[in-house]
C-alpha cells in the first residue's frame, strides 16, 4: 500500500484539533474553577459567621447557669435580649436563642419581640435539640427573593443540650459576587467558542464528511443492508480506512449469510425436536428454551427467561447451579399428579472455552412417563407371575410329597391329592393360554378377522349356551332388541370376551340371583352390559379391574380358578375392535361389566 504524504497525513489534522481541544479544556478548566470559588466563598462566609458563634454560645451558657431566684438578677430573656443585641451584624438578619423545652428565650430582630416566650415549630430546631447535632441550609426567602442561610447549633452545658441558637445569615452578597465573575467567564467562553468553531469547522470537514459516510454505512450495515459502500475521497488513513470498511462490509455480509442460515437451521432443529432444550448463561439464568420444553414444563417462554434454571425445574430445594455443573447422571424430574403421571429425564451438558471457562449449561428434557410406566408393568407383570406359578406350584409340590410319603397306598387320600394336582395343572394351564394370548394381541402382527354378524342373534347363542350349562339356581334376563343388528366383528375373540365376563357374572352371583343382559343403540356404536347381583367392586378399584393380574378378592379367585387376565384380554380385544369397555358397581347389589363396538346403520342397510 502507498505510503500516506506528510500534509495528506491524518496525525496533521489531528494536531489541529488537538491545540482547538487545549483552547476548549481552557474553559472546562475555567468553570470548574468558578464552581471551586463559588464553593470557596461560601465557606469563608458561613465560617465567619460561625467564628462568632462560640463567644455568643459561652455568654448564653453564663446566663442559662445563674441562679435566677435572687430577684436581684434580671429575667433570662432580658439577658439574652441584651446578648443578642450586641451579636446583630450587617450580614445577620436574625439570631434566636431557644431552651430545651423548644422555647424562644431571644431574639435579635427589634420588631420580632412578639414571639419570645413562645414555642418553636421549627423542626431543625426540634432535631437539633434531640440529636445535638448542628444543621444548616440554604434557601430562598420568600419575601425578598433573597438567597439567605440558615444556622441551627445546640447550647450544651455539662455534655448536655440545653437550648439551640438558631441563625439566619443574608448570604445573597456571596452570589452576587459570583454573578458578576460568571459574566467575565461567559464573556470569555463565548470569544473562544466563536474562534474554536470557526477553525473547527475549516480543519473537520476533511475528516468529518467521511466518517459521516461510514456512519451512515455502518447503521445501514446494522439493518442488514450490505449493498451500499463508502466513498473514498482519498488516499490518506481516512481513505484507507473507507477501503478497509468497504472490505469489512463484504466480509460481514458473507458471514452473516452463514449465520443466518446456521441460525435458521438450529431454529428449525429445536423446534422440531421431540425433546424439551433449555439453555443457561454462566450464572444459571434461562437464555433459551425451545416450544417442546416450555410445553414439557407447562410454562410460557417468555415469561421464563432470566430465570434461575433450578427454580424453573422446581430442583432449588435440592440443588445450586453449581450442582448442576458438576451432575454427570441425568436427573428423574417426577411432575405426577393423582390424575396423570408425568416423568421426564434431565440430561446436563456444560458450555465451556478451550480456557475451561463455563459459559452456561445445557439442559435436554426427555419424557420417559411410557418407560418408567412400561418398566413399573413389567417388573409388577413379572412379580404377578412368578405369584402366580409359585402358588399352584407349591401345593402340587406339596400334596406330590405326601404321595410320595405313602398317601399314594391310601385309597381316601391319593384320589383327593391327585384330584387337588390335576386341578392346580389345569389352572396353571389356563394361566400360560392366557399369557399367550396377551403377547400375540402385544405383537404387532396381531390381527382380527371380522366378518358381518348379527349380534342380537350371536349374544342370544351365547347366552343359551350359558343358561344350559348353569349348575346353579341363578336366572337369565334379557333386555335385547326385537330386530337385527349387524355389525363387523371377529366372532371368535368377541365370543372369549362375553364367555369371560358371563362366567364372572355367575361365579359372583348368589344362589338364587340374577344376570342381566341389554344392548342398547346409540348414534354409532352399540352398547353391550352384563349385570350380575353379587357383592360388588369398591369403587376405589373400579378402574383397576381390567389390569392385568388384578383381583378384589384374591383368596376366592383363586379358589373359583381365575387367574385374573380375563378382564385384561377382554380390554385388549374390545380395543382391537375400536370399542371401550368399563365397570359399574355397588357394593352389596352387583357389578356392571359394559362395552361398546362400532355401529353404522348406513352401511348395515348396505349390507343387508
Amino acid at each position: 500500500m502507498e505510503k500516506v504524504g506528510f500534509f495528506r497525513s491524518i496525525h496533521v489534522k489531528f494536531v489541529t484539533i488537538y491545540l482547538l481541544l487545549i483552547l476548549i479544556a481552557m474553559q472546562i478548566i475555567g468553570v470548574y474553577f468558578i464552581n471551586k470559588l463559588e464553593d470557596q466563598l461560601i465557606r469563608n462566609f458561613q465560617q465567619s459567621i460561625e467564628g462568632r458563634l462560640p463567644l455568643l454560645e459561652y455568654s448564653l451558657v453564663e446566663e442559662m447557669m445563674k441562679d435566677r431566684t435572687d430577684e436581684n438578677i434580671p429575667p433570662l430573656e432580658e439577658e439574652v435580649g441584651k446578648l443578642l443585641a450586641d451579636f446583630s451584624a450587617q450580614d445577620i438578619s436574625e439570631v434566636r436563642v431557644i431552651n430545651n423545652r423548644s422555647m424562644i428565650i431571644g431574639t435579635s430582630e427589634r420588631n420580632n419581640q412578639s414571639i419570645v416566650g413562645q414555642k418553636t415549630t421549627d423542626v431543625m430546631v426540634k432535631r437539633i435539640l434531640a440529636g445535638g447535632k448542628k444543621e444548616d441550609k440554604i434557601f430562598i426567602d420568600k419575601q425578598s427573593q433573597n438567597r439567605v442561610w440558615i444556622l441551627a447549633t445546640p447550647i450544651k452545658i455539662g455534655g448536655e443540650v440545653a437550648g439551640s441558637i438558631y441563625l439566619v445569615a443574608k448570604i445573597e452578597t456571596v452570589f452576587d459576587q459570583l454573578e458578576e465573575i460568571n459574566q467575565i467567564f461567559i464573556s470569555a467562553t463565548l470569544i473562544a467558542m466563536v474562534i474554536t468553531a470557526v477553525l473547527g469547522i475549516l480543519v473537520a470537514r476533511t475528516i468529518t464528511r467521511p466518517i459521516s459516510d461510514m456512519k451512515r454505512q455502518a447503521v445501514a450495515m446494522a439493518k442488514g443492508n450490505f449493498s451500499r459502500k463508502v466513498r473514498v475521497y482519498g488516499e490518506d488513513e481516512i481513505g484507507q480506512l473507507a477501503f478497509s470498511f468497504n472490505h469489512l462490509t463484504r466480509k460481514l455480509q458473507e458471514a452473516q449469510a452463514m449465520t443466518e442460515g446456521e441460525r435458521r437451521k438450529l431454529s428449525s432443529v429445536l423446534s422440531n425436536m421431540t425433546d424439551g432444550v433449555i439453555a443457561t448463561d454462566r450464572k444459571g439464568r434461562v437464555i433459551l428454551i425451545n416450544e417442546q420444553g416450555s410445553k414439557m414444563l407447562n410454562v410460557s417462554r417468555e415469561t421464563m427467561v432470566s430465570q434461575p434454571v433450578t427454580e424453573l425445574l422446581l430442583l432449588d430445594d435440592q440443588y445450586s447451579f453449581e450442582d448442576l455443573l458438576d451432575q454427570q447422571e441425568p436427573i428423574i424430574l417426577d411432575y405426577s399428579t393423582d390424575d396423570s403421571p408425568f416423568i421426564l429425564r434431565a440430561n446436563f451438558s456444560v458450555i465451556q472455552r478451550d480456557t475451561g471457562f463455563v459459559n452456561g449449561l445445557i439442559v435436554v428434557l426427555h419424557d420417559v412417563t411410557e418407560e418408567e410406566k412400561i418398566e413399573a408393568e413389567r417388573r409388577e407383570f413379572v412379580a404377578n407371575v412368578s405369584h402366580e406359578l409359585r402358588t399352584p406350584l407349591t401345593t402340587m409340590r406339596s400334596y406330590l410329597e405326601a404321595l410320595a410319603d405313602g398317601a399314594m397306598h391310601d385309597k381316601d387320600l391319593a384320589p383327593r391329592f391327585l384330584d387337588v394336582t390335576q386341578n392346580e395343572t389345569e389352572r396353571m394351564i389356563r394361566l400360560v393360554n392366557d399369557l399367550l394370548k396377551l403377547s400375540k394381541m402385544d405383537s404387532k402382527d396381531y390381527e382380527i378377522n371380522r366378518t358381518w354378524v348379527d349380534f342380537i342373534s350371536f349374544f342370544n347363542h351365547i347366552i343359551d349356551r350359558f343358561e344350559m350349562t348353569k349348575e346353579r339356581h341363578i336366572t337369565f334376563k334379557r333386555e335385547l332388541p326385537n330386530r337385527a343388528v349387524f355389525i363387523k366383528i371377529d366372532e371368535d375373540k368377541l365370543t372369549q370376551v362375553i364367555d369371560n365376563i358371563i362366567s364372572n357374572a355367575l361365579k359372583y352371583s348368589p344362589e338364587g340371583g340374577c344376570v342381566t343382559f341389554r344392548v342398547k343403540m346409540l348414534n354409532d356404536q352399540i352398547e353391550v352390559s352384563i349385570s350380575d347381583q353379587g357383592l360388588g367392586i369398591p369403587k376405589e378399584n373400579l378402574e383397576k379391574v381390567f389390569e392385568r393380574f388384578y383381583r378384589v378378592d384374591k383368596a376366592r379367585t383363586r379358589r373359583l380358578g381365575g387367574t385374573g387376565l380375563g378382564l385384561a384380554i377382554a380390554k385388549e380385544m374390545i380395543g382391537a375392535h375400536g370399542g371401550d369397555i368399563w365397570a359399574r358397581s355397588v357394593e352389596g347389589k352387583g357389578t356392571t361389566i359394559l362395552f361398546t363396538l362400532p355401529y353404522d346403520p348406513e352401511q348395515e342397510d348396505d349390507w343387508s
